[in-house]
């Protein structure tokens, strides 16, 4: 199999094993993806992780060889699947974290862009190099790249498809954190600094920061509002404060 879906314990782990094409994704592939990504998504993981096999590639990009000799028409909808297929991602229930352990180019860095986290091996390597070809990032790197880097960044390492290394990715915000040793073991043990709070406030979370980059303050204020006050009516909520007033470990139950 090319994607493999796997339980580790308490979470979900994704693997791309194209390791002879560097993980390179195909539409079928992509395809694939999503359907793995639905399933992931009915479970009760308490996070995603997704890396690539071998320690060369976590995935070098779209197979080019699939996207000449096709109709506008078809150029459109390859554009549109990989956008669907990310956000998809970007919507699971539970955080995901990309695993980026070697190469990550073109969509394979649009992948690692549509996870919640992004950790990467010393070796790893990103960039989006579609100038090259005369294209330019069709799966959500131009929206996603700049919301992370700035519009600055984002443009330069578009325009002139310059690739970075582990460290000054670490450096200008795209990715969290370097890892050394197995990067699954590692994703892990980041995974459980959140893993144990309640999913669904850690989602109100993670959308009123996400929200923040589109909207005005005043606005951003009102959807923090709104969440903080969703946050309040949980049952979590309720034990998260007894808890502290009793001076004991929370008991979540994700309700």
């Amino acid at each position: 199999m090319s994607i493999e879906l796997a339980r580790v314990e308490e979470f979900a782990v994704i693997t791309l094993n194209r390791p002879d094409a560097l993980n390179a994704l195909s539409f079928a592939l992509i395809r694939e993806l999503g359907r793995k990504f639905d399933e992931v998504a009915g479970s009760d993981a308490r996070a995603l992780l997704i890396t690539g096999a071998g320690a060369k590639a976590f995935c070098a990009g779209a197979d080019v060889s699939e996207l000449t000799g096709r109709s506008v028409m078809a150029q459109k909808e390859g554009a549109e699947l990989g956008q669907n297929v990310f956000s998809t991602l970007d919507r699971l229930p539970m955080p995901s974290i990309a695993v980026i352990n070697g190469y990550a180019f073109g969509g394979g860095l649009e992948l690692a862009l549509a996870c919640t986290f992004r950790l990467a091996t010393r070796n790893a390597r990103m960039g989006l190099p579609e100038i090259k070809l005369g294209l330019i990032p069709g799966y959500g790197g131009t929206q996603r790249l700049p919301r992370v880097v700035g519009e600055a960044r984002a443009l330069e390492m578009i325009m002139t498809a310059r690739t970075v290394d582990a460290e000054e990715a670490l450096r200008s915000g795209l990715v969290n954190r370097l890892i050394d040793g197995d990067p699954v073991t590692q994703g892990i043990a980041f995974a459980r600094e959140f893993s144990g709070y309640s999913l669904p406030v850690l989602g109100y979370a993670r959308e009123a920061v996400t929200r923040a980059a589109e909207t005005p303050l005043a606005e951003g204020l009102r959807i923090e509002a709104d969440l903080s006050t969703l946050a309040y009516q949980t049952r979590d909520a309720a034990e998260g404060m007894a808890a502290f007033l009793e001076k004991r470990k929370p008991k979540f139950s994700d309700s």
